[in-house]
């Protein structure tokens, strides 16, 4: 599975770090992504990291959000700095790579990230 981490509850204009580690056997990993959900709303990407490094970013983050990943460590980041109270959400990580015999997209647990204005 994967392990979220780093949802808080803070304040308009602070920052917040989320992690999320790969734990057990993985391998032929290619795209880590972050998505987000807010209550009453539809699942939306956040920004996508491919196993090259070539990141995408939502319009709604550009400039604020930053995807970036560790493959010695198996964790893919997201550095939000400026978090407005429309980033509240649970936070999801999804990577893409080969467990077992299954090849697909997995989904982390989720992580909050509340923000007040």
């Amino acid at each position: 599975p994967l392990v979220e981490s780093g949802g808080d509850l803070v304040k308009a204009g602070e920052s917040l770090r989320l992690s999320c580690a790969i734990s057990g056997a993985m391998h032929s990993i290619q795209n880590m992504a972050w998505h987000r959900q807010a209550p009453g709303k539809q699942r939306e990407l956040v920004a996508s990291i491919s196993s090259s490094g070539t990141t995408n970013y939502a319009d709604f983050v550009k400039g604020r959000f930053t995807i970036f990943r560790d493959n010695a460590k198996r964790t893919v980041y997201l550095q939000m700095n400026s978090l407005k109270p429309e980033d509240t959400a649970d936070y999801y990580c999804t990577v893409t790579g080969i467990r077992g015999f299954r090849s697909g997209d997995y989904w982390g647990q989720g992580t909050q990230v509340t923000v007040s204005s």
